[in-house]
């Protein structure tokens, strides 16, 4: 048993030295081939740290040589522009050079002329004393008594212009002193600036044709007597071609003839049964005709509350003219003029109106009834229970009486600006036409004027003068004689405006 434990024991220790001896041939054998593996590692590892070596290094020259050619390129960029820079300075101090000169030999130049205008100078100074010595000896004056002459004439000239000016210093303080009024008159005439038709004491009807003259005549002239009997009105049968006259110096009359026969033209049936029957229709419709202007005028001029009798005679305003002018429409102005200056003023604008539309009343009868317009339209308004105030405004408006209020010299400013502002009355073409060739007249008599034509209704004198014969400063004294000529020698309402032209022209043509 002791061998047998022997033997095993020996060949346990076999077995463990075989063993060890088996796994340091194996550990050897794996160091070997770690260190191979190792060693190898170790070679790829130098031999890409080689490669990346080398690829870095040739990145680093491409860099190194990039930034080497940008340099090159902007120092020959920068070469290349202080090079131009050189250039221009260069150029720019052979242009200062130059100029230099070129100051230099203005001012040589300079010198040598002012040196030639000082001899001029002298020669002209030499030439004036002559020439003003043979002035003295041909007109007998020295320069003295030529200088108190001159001095005389502009003492003259200055006289008068101080007169002008003196006047309108006068008329700026009358003006200062009456400026409300006239601010307050200045506004109610561009508030109201009615036209007004002129009317004359004729009508004519135009004919179809000349034949009809005969008609209206009648067998043995019975036809026209009736309608003369009949309206109270003249018919004129003359050589006028197709037109027949039809004269009166009652408006409503004339307006009811000239309508009848337009009627009875128009009809063909001309007899004296037919003339009656027409005429009295045209009659019934001229007097509602005249109802219903009375009550536009009511309306337009906003006045209420007015008798049916004055309505009507407001109405007949309507065919009565005074200058020319409509006194209907006169009548509406003279309200709303009356009514605007009594608005600025904080009076009674109501009241004011309504005197205004009633101020002419009188006139649509006094054909009919003795006495003035005045007297008459006083007596109606105090007929159809108007109110003492307004009688005395229709009273005084033309300053007959005394005025008792206020509103009532509003109606005679109101009346008077109506009457008297530029269109509202006419003027006779004759005197009109007159004016105007008195005006061009003055105009043409001085020496240089080519032609002068009048515009504006005379308010105007527009003046053509010959260039080589007035200057400018001529011009003006032309201006100012024709104004002192005019002044003299013309009659004329507000001022006429005296415009010299002078007009130089060079014509010339390409061919």
């Amino acid at each position: 048993m002791l061998e047998i434990l022997l033997i095993a024991i020996a060949a346990l220790a076999v077995g463990f030295g075989v063993g060890y001896f088996i796994r340091k041939m194996i550990a050897e054998a794996k160091i070997s081939s770690a260190e191979s593996a190792a060693k190898k590692i170790l070679d790829e590892a130098d031999h890409e740290a080689n490669a990346l070596k080398r690829e870095k290094q040739l990145e680093a020259k491409e860099e190194v040589h990039k930034l080497r050619t940008e340099l090159e390129k902007e120092t020959k960029e920068r070469r290349s522009e202080l090079q131009r820079l050189e250039r221009r300075l260069v150029q720019k101090e052979e242009g200062l050079d130059r100029k230099i000169n070129n100051v230099e030999r203005k001012e040589e130049d300079l010198r040598q002329k002012e040196e030639d205008n000082k001899s001029f100078r002298e020669k002209i100074e030499l030439l004036h004393q002559q020439q003003l010595a043979e002035l003295e000896r041909v007109s007998g004056m020295n320069s003295d008594e030529a200088k108190e002459l001159l001095l005389q004439r502009v003492r003259e000239e200055i006289e008068h212009e101080m007169l002008v000016m003196v006047r309108d210093i006068e008329n700026q303080a009358k003006a200062d002193g009456e400026k409300k009024a006239r601010e307050i008159v200045t506004l109610a005439i561009q508030r109201c600036a009615a036209d007004h038709v002129s009317e004359t004491t004729v009508s004519v009807v135009n004919l179809p044709n000349d034949e009809m003259k005969g008609r209206i005549i009648g067998r043995e002239g019975r036809n026209i007597r009736a309608l003369e009997t009949l309206t109270g009105i003249d018919l004129i049968i003359d050589d006028t071609p197709e037109a027949v006259i039809i004269s009166g110096f009652d408006p409503i009359r004339r307006e009811v003839a000239r309508l009848a026969l337009e009627k009875l033209v128009s009809d063909g049936r001309i007899h004296p049964a037919r003339i009656e029957e027409i005429v009295e229709k045209t009659r019934k419709e001229v007097e509602t005709q005249i109802k219903e202007e009375g009550e536009r005028a009511t309306f337009e001029a906003r006045v209420h509350g007015l008798h049916p009798e004055l309505v009507t005679l407001l109405g007949k305003l309507r065919y009565r003219t005074s200058y020319g002018q409509n006194v209907l429409q006169h009548s509406i102005e003279v309200a709303h003029l009356a009514g605007i200056m009594a608005a600025e003023l904080g009076l009674d604008v109501t009241f004011a109106k309504r005197a205004g539309l009633l101020h002419d009343i009188g006139k649509a009868i006094d054909h009919e009834t003795e006495g003035s317009h005045v007297v008459i339209g006083a007596d109606l308004a105090k007929k159809y229970k108007e109110s003492p105030g307004i009688v005395n405004a229709i009273a005084a408006h033309h300053g007959d009486i005394d005025f008792n209020t206020l509103e009532a010299v509003l109606i005679q400013s109101a009346d008077a600006i109506s009457a008297v502002r530029p269109g509202a009355r006419r003027e006779t073409l004759e005197s009109y036409i007159k004016r105007l060739e008195n005006l061009e007249n003055i105009a043409d008599s001085f020496d240089g004027v080519e032609k002068a034509y009048a515009i504006h209704a005379g308010r105007e004198i527009r003046i053509m003068v010959k260039p080589d014969r007035i200057d400018d400063y001529a011009s003006i004294q032309v201006a100012r004689d024709i104004v002192k000529k005019i002044e003299s020698e013309l009659e004329y309402p507000g001022q006429i405006k005296v415009t010299v032209i002078r007009e130089t022209r060079a014509v010339d043509y390409a061919k």
